[in-house]
């Protein structure tokens, strides 16, 4: 049986370029692999036709002498070593060439989670690692934001290599082992493991000579003074990012980042919930049973007059609209709650007392029921006592 055009099998034409050639591999892979094909008893045939196109197209002298003499090239011992199995026919692929085919498309398909892809498999420079710093602020500073410098003990990138982790600044050069891959392969029949690079720890790159300043790390430990910017609404568990001033990266990688968690300190007179600010507020007795005018202190430092309804109780609630805290992100302010609390009296003068005592004679006259009630609970209290 005439074999088929290799780009006719791939679905490519002639002058198609390496990853066209690699992407209609890799769809025609995927569309006949006999396990996701069962019930095609033609598919695992023409899996291992589209593993033989490719295994020659992909190759820059296997593609030339295809296309110059056809599949002429790789029959008779034509074009010396360059067949793809034993005899050099590719139709006779050879373990090795079949494994190696699917390993190019393995990597594609998987390649993200292996880290295969990006720089032919070698891993970018190791970003720094994020960093924490637990701030305590009063509920004043919550209330009006503030700029405030921290100190933040950090890895920096190291001055006398630039990073680079190399004495003089010099350039880290290419990891023999694995050629700067930063990884390593071992064939496994039809199967390939890839394993982090045990020489260059998965970096591809290797120091010679390494930096004194920072043993060859590109990085060096330091303290940091920082100017934060903490807007006016945060509270606690407030997360604030600041980007790239995390730790610096390894040997020149990206640094990672800072983030700041807000903790507001708990104030002696005002209670928070969310927006809105919550305090008791005592008033006289003489204040609630006629009324009158008070002055209760907000959270911006001033101070706000409250009207007192005549016969307030204690636990009345009143609002002032406007007085709580701000939204972290715009829309206003919330408001303050004021509880009442009634104060009793203390170390009344005889006169102080005489009157209390008319108050509530003439409040008995007033009110017969209220007499009444004073009377029996004269009358039980001089029972006990008998």
């Amino acid at each position: 049986m005439a074999k088929r055009d290799y780009y006719e099998v791939l679905g490519v034409a002639r002058g198609a370029s390496a990853d066209e050639i690699k992407k209609a591999y890799r769809q025609k892979a995927r569309a006949l692999h006999p396990d996701s094909n069962k019930d095609n008893p033609n598919a695992e045939t023409q899996f291992k036709e589209v593993g033989e196109a490719y295994d020659v197209l992909k190759d820059g002298e296997k593609k030339a002498a295809y296309d110059r003499f056809g599949h002429a090239a790789f029959e008779g011992g034509m074009g010396g070593g360059g067949g793809g199995g034993r005899g050099g026919h590719p139709g006779a692929q050879g373990q090795g060439d079949f494994a190696s085919a699917f390993s190019d498309v393995f990597d594609d398909l998987f390649g993200d989670f292996m880290g295969a892809r990006g720089g032919g498999g070698r891993q970018r420079a190791a970003r720094g690692s994020d960093l924490r710093y637990n701030m305590r602020v009063t509920l004043e500073e919550a209330y009006r934001g503030l700029q405030k410098t921290i100190n933040v003990p950090t890895s920096v990138q190291c001055t006398s290599c630039d990073g680079s982790g190399a004495e003089g600044g010099a350039e880290p050069t290419t990891c023999p082992t694995c050629s700067g891959m930063g990884k390593v392969r071992a064939q496994q029949g039809f199967f390939t493991v890839e394993r982090t690079c045990p020489t260059c720890s998965g970096m591809g790159q290797i120091v010679q000579n390494p930096c004194k300043a920072c043993g060859g790390q590109g990085r060096v430990e330091k303290d940091r003074a920082l100017s934060v910017n903490i807007p006016a609404g945060v509270e606690t568990g407030t997360r604030i990012r600041l980007s790239g001033e995390g730790e610096a990266g390894m040997r020149g990688g990206p640094p990672g980042d800072l983030y700041i968690f807000i903790e507001v300190a708990k104030h002696p007179l005002f209670e928070r919930e969310e927006t809105n600010l919550y305090c008791n507020v005592p008033v006289s007795m003489i204040s609630a049973a006629i009324g009158g005018d008070i002055e209760v202190p907000t959270i911006d430092g001033g101070r706000s007059k409250v009207k007192i309804p005549e016969g307030s109780q204690s636990g009345r609630q009143m609002r002032l609209r406007g007085k709580g805290m701000p939204a972290l992100r715009g829309g206003g302010f919330g408001d303050m709650f004021i509880e009442l609390a009634v104060e009793t009296p203390v170390n009344l003068t005889s006169k102080q007392k005489d009157l209390l005592r008319e108050f509530e004679a003439l409040s008995e006259d007033n009110n017969p029921e209220s007499k009444t009630f004073f009377k029996s609970v004269k009358s039980f209290w001089d029972s006990m006592k008998g």
